[in-house]
Order: structure tokens, then C-alpha cells, then sequence
């Protein structure tokens, strides 16, 4: 059974290496593949047209596509010394006459190879069009190769429609592109279509260690394990690296010479940024980026691997330890695995979310080091997360008799420990909180201690733009109002949101230990300076003489006198700023009406 080393020392014959040292080929070209076999991570594809090729159904035209560099033309070129080899059609082409040698140098009469970019007018398809009609001339048939085929015209695919749907006996049509969705469908109905994948980073390293063998080249697996997650995919793009490393770094090929040559950071410096966000150190991050910037390093690349860094912490935190997949070198695997403890996972993709945007970002306006920067500074910011259906949870097990002393001593504590200048104000609200009963309802006062705590927890944006709307009004038993004012309509909007109204209701419920349901309002027009009779309008009526001031309005307002009487109802909050009343029961009744009774003044 033939190695892999003998196989390519094979196909270096072939090639004819064994050359003066004035007309070197490069590593892509003297490794390229010569048989089915020996194609990297399209064994579909090679499979496929092995069975064809030995039950004799081979088509008349086919079509192969994926991305650069995986092997289209050179699956092209296999199965052209499988047609026209001297003792094929044959899967196994000899590699030893006249005609396996002459396609695999690009040298065969029979077998054209077109560059559809640089001949893709209809002249060029009308030259095939004659050539096509006369016999090959030694092989058995006439092979057109034409490499990226979605450049042709749209003319030139027109005049190639007829041939292509019924061409000569004698005749072979093979297309290989890259953008698959350019060619016109009446096309890719006519021809049998291949779609080769992108090849696996630990199959390219595999390879590049089978290369490197054979050139005796010395080299560790990080070195090629960088190049090849480098490649991205593409067996081509990973030779033509390792061509150029070799040439810079000679017979031996270290981590270290392929981190200097490319620009990229070493995974130790990838990880002290890691460190300095995980502790929140944005200035140290700030400085280690700079630090990276001036010793050279391609900014870009630097991204590229937080974001490959941030994918593994993903990957560890799902799935274990032996997620398939990760890049971070072994002996760094450990450190790896703290980083990800340290974190939760909804952090970690909320993280790995910026950075994934700054890359975008990138692309469209530049700017990377600023981009980076502020990257880099969010992600410092990134408070951890808890999972939604977590946190419900936990809601859900707090009962209004367990809660509320839990809040009360909070508020309490939150109260005491107000600035000194407020010392009175403080201490009155703080007994005030205290001496709440359990499950006790939200009045204006104890609301005017928590909401200001429940903004500041909130925080961010979100919390920004409550602030705007100031205090909010009690409207019936566990409803909260919040008014944003006319100029404030894009953070009434905001706020709106069901996720940000949902966040503002858990944390009214964490603090009053109660569920409260919060309706978000917006004037229409800027509120007035003052209310009825000249006095300055609040968001809430105090407790202390709202009755002196409920009696004022019954004067004004006779409704007001009925609504007591018939129910019992004293207002919990007083709003003249739209000239309504809000009356509520101080006590449960079941003669209540089903609707809250609101009086114009």
C-alpha cells in the first residue's frame, strides 16, 4: 500500500522536478494532484466520477464549483487523463504515457484549457463552436477546460447553449467557477454540477506536514497548524504560504517565524488581552493594543484571532473541553478554560457579537485601530449576563411574603447610606421603608426612594433614558405610568421595546418584591410650567395633605364627592396635567366597576 511521502514523490516525478535549481516550480504546482486519490477533502467528488468512469456513464459536460484554491481545475485535469489516458477510460490514470503527461503540464492538443475572464467574448465561444467539430487528434476526445466560466458574456453563453445540449460524440465539456449564481440556469441544466468544499484546517495541516517531509524541511505542527487555519479552506493559498516561509525561513520553520512573517500576535499576547478584558481593565487593553501596534503587527489579523479566541471560549463553554474545533494551542487550553469559567456563555457570544460587528464594520468604513479600540472597550464594559429563562425562573420561586422584607431591608440599607447632606431626608424615608408590612403596596413615597435605584440599576441607555421621564405615577393596584415628555418621543419608543419594558418590570419586582405591570406614556405636547391655579405640577402627590388637596378639587369638580361616596374611593394619585383625575378604592369592594373613573376639569 502506497504512503502518502511515496505518493508525492510520484507526482514530483511526474511533474518533472528533478530540474536545475534555476527553473524551481513552486510547492503548489509540484505537489498538485495527480490521481482521484490524492484529491484533500472532496473525496465525494472523486467517488463519484470513479463510478462513472468505470460504468461508462460519463456525461458530456459537468460543472465544478466552490471557493478558490480546493482543487476545481485539478479535478478537471484527473479526469482528462482518465478519458484520454492510453489504457482508460480509466478511474486510475497510468501517469506514464505521452497523454497523462502532456494534460498534466498543460501541454495536450486534445485538451484546452480557456480562461473564461480573458475569453469570454462570443468570437472565442464561436472559435469552439468550429473547433468542436473536427476530431481530436490523438486522444479520444476533445476536452474544453474553461476556468471561471461565470465571466463569459451573456452572448457568448447564448452561442454555446446549442453545442453544449448536444455535442459531438467526441466531445467533453468541463467548467469550473467560483460564483456559481452567475451562470444562467439554462447553463447548469445542460451539466452535471459538483460543489466542492472549503477543506478542513486539520486536513491542509495534515498535507503541509506530508510536504514539508519531503522537502526535509523541518517544521513543528503549530507553525503549520497557523498556516493552515491561515488559508482559510484553500489547499492552494496554504502551499503558496508554506513556498514563502520556506524561502524566508530556510530548513527549519518555527511558530515563531510564520507569527513575525505574517504579522500576527503570538497566542500569549492574545491571551493578556483576553486577561485585561476579562478584568474589566480597559486602559491596560487600550495599551497592550498600542503595544501590538508598534511592534508591527497587521491590525486585522489581530481581530481575526480575538474573534477565533472569543469562538473558543464559546465552544469550551458549550460544549467541554473536547469541543471539536478549538484553535487555541494545548498548552494554552488550561487558561483557556478559566477565561470561560469566569464568564457565562451568554457574556461570551455577546462578546464574541462585537467583536464579529467591528470586523463588519471594517470593512465598510476602515478605521480599524479605532474600531479595535472601541471593541475592545465595550467589551470591558459587557456586564455579565444571566439567561432570560433564568432569571424568570428565579422570579417565579419569590412570593410576595418572602420578597418584600428582602426589598425592605434593601431600601433601607439603600436609604441610610444617602449623602450626608440629605441626612434628614434619608433617614425619614428609611424608616419610612421600613415600617412597610409584608406585601404592602407601592405609595408615592416609597416609590420615590426605589425608582431612583431601579434607573441606577438598570443602567446603560436603558436607564439613561428613564431618567427623562422622571418619577413615575401609581395607576391602580400594581400599574405603574411613566410619562416621557414630547421632546423625549424616540426613548418613549426605545423603552417601548418588549425586551427593555420586560427589564424595567424585573427590576421593579426585585426591588418592591412584587409584581407591578408599567405602562410607558408620552404627552403629545411639551407639558405646561405650572397646574391648576399657578401651582407647579408633580409627577406624584404627596401623602401628606392630598386629602386638604382632594378637597380643594371636590369643590371644583362634584364628581369627585360622588366617586367617594358610591366607592369608597380616594385618589392615589392626583395628574392635572391632563386635566384627569385618577380614582382608585382604598380597600377591595365587590361593587367595584370594572373601570377606573376618570373627570375632565
Amino acid at each position: 500500500m502506497p504512503t502518502l511521502h511515496s505518493e508525492l514523490r510520484t507526482i514530483s516525478r511526474v511533474l518533472g522536478v528533478a530540474k536545475a535549481k534555476s527553473e524551481y516550480t513552486v510547492v503548489a504546482r509540484r505537489y498538485r494532484p495527480q490521481q482521484f486519490d490524492d484529491l484533500v477533502g472532496q473525496e465525494h467528488v472523486a467517488q463519484a466520477l470513479k463510478n462513472a468512469l468505470s460504468s461508462g456513464r460519463v456525461a458530456h459536460a459537468y460543472l465544478f464549483t466552490g471557493a478558490r484554491g480546493v482543487g476545481k481545475t485539478s479535478t478537471a485535469r484527473i479526469l482528462a487523463k482518465a478519458l484520454n489516458c492510453d489504457k482508460g477510460p480509466t478511474p486510475k490514470p497510468c501517469d506514464k504515457c505521452s497523454s497523462c503527461a502532456a494534460i498534466a503540464t498543460g501541454d495536450d492538443i486534445d485538451v484546452r484549457e480557456i480562461d473564461g475572464a480573458s475569453n469570454r467574448t462570443i468570437e472565442d465561444i464561436r472559435a469552439i463552436r468550429a473547433e468542436v467539430a473536427t476530431r481530436p487528434t490523438r486522444g479520444r476526445y476533445k476536452i474544453y477546460i474553461i476556468d471561471e466560466v461565470h465571466m463569459l458574456t451573456r452572448e457568448s453563453f447564448n452561442a454555446l447553449l446549442k453545442t453544449l445540449e448536444e455535442p459531438p460524440p467526441h466531445v467533453k465539456f468541463i467548467f469550473a467557477t467560483t460564483e456559481v449564481q452567475k451562470v444562467p440556469i439554462t447553463i447548469l441544466s445542460r451539466c452535471q454540477r459538483f460543489d466542492f468544499g472549503a477543506i478542513s484546517s486539520e486536513r491542509i495541516a495534515e498535507q503541509l506536514r506530508a510536504i514539508v517531509s519531503a522537502e526535509k524541511v523541518k517544521a513543528d505542527d503549530e507553525s503549520l497548524d497557523i498556516i493552515a487555519r491561515r488559508a482559510g479552506g484553500s489547499m492552494r493559498d496554504a502551499q503558496s504560504l508554506l513556498d514563502q516561509l520556506l524561502a524566508f525561513g530556510g530548513d527549519k520553520l518555527t511558530a515563531e517565524t510564520v507569527q513575525k512573517l505574517l504579522g500576527i500576535a503570538g497566542p500569549e499576547r492574545v491571551l493578556s488581552l483576553a486577561e485585561a478584558v476579562l478584568h474589566d481593565d480597559a486602559k491596560s487593553a487600550v495599551e497592550q493594543l498600542a503595544d501590538l501596534a508598534g511592534d508591527g503587527l497587521q491590525l486585522a489579523e489581530l481581530l481575526d484571532q480575538l474573534i477565533e479566541y472569543w469562538r473558543d471560549l464559546m465552544l469550551l463553554a458549550s460544549a467541554g473541553k473536547e469541543a471539536p474545533g478549538l484553535t487555541t494551542p494545548v498548552r494554552h487550553r488550561e487558561t483557556l478554560a478559566k477565561h470561560a469559567a469566569a464568564m457565562s456563555l451568554d457574556t461570551i457570544m455577546a462578546g464574541l457579537d462585537i467583536l464579529i460587528q467591528a470586523k463588519t464594520k471594517v470593512r465598510i468604513a476602515g478605521q480599524i485601530k479605532t474600531l479595535l479600540q472601541m471593541a475592545l472597550i465595550r467589551l470591558c464594559r459587557l456586564d455579565d449576563l444571566v439567561p432570560v429563562s433564568q432569571l424568570a425562573s428565579f422570579i417565579g420561586q419569590l412570593g410576595p411574603s418572602s420578597a418584600m422584607p428582602s426589598a425592605a431591608r434593601t431600601l433601607a440599607g439603600s436609604a441610610a447610606s444617602a449623602d450626608s447632606t440629605q441626612g434628614s431626608d434619608a433617614k425619614k424615608k428609611a424608616e419610612l421603608v421600613e415600617s412597610l408590612p409584608v406585601a404592602a403596596e407601592l405609595n408615592a413615597e416609597t416609590l420615590s426612594v426605589i425608582w431612583p435605584q431601579i434607573v441606577s440599576e438598570i443602567g446603560g441607555m436603558l436607564g439613561s433614558q428613564l431618567q427623562r421621564a422622571g418619577l413615575p405615577a401609581i395607576f391602580g393596584p400594581n400599574t405603574l405610568v411613566l410619562t416621557f415628555p414630547a421632546e423625549y418621543n424616540t426613548y418613549y419608543e426605545h423603552c417601548s421595546n418588549p425586551v427593555n419594558k420586560q427589564r424595567i418590570e424585573v427590576a421593579l419586582r426585585q426591588r418592591a418584591g412584587q409584581a407591578w405591570t408599567v405602562r410607558l406614556d408620552r404627552r403629545s405636547s411639551p407639558a405646561p410650567s405650572a397646574a391648576v391655579n399657578g401651582e407647579a405640577a408633580t409627577p406624584a402627590a404627596p401623602a401628606i395633605g392630598r386629602r386638604a388637596r382632594y378637597q380643594e378639587l371636590m369643590q371644583k369638580i362634584p364628581l369627585l364627592k360622588r366617586v367617594e361616596e358610591k366607592l369608597g374611593a380616594l385618589p392615589m394619585d392626583i395628574e392635572e396635567e391632563f386635566g384627569t383625575i385618577i380614582a382608585v378604592p382604598t380597600a377591595p369592594s365587590a361593587e367595584l366597576p370594572s373601570e377606573v373613573v376618570e373627570t375632565e376639569d
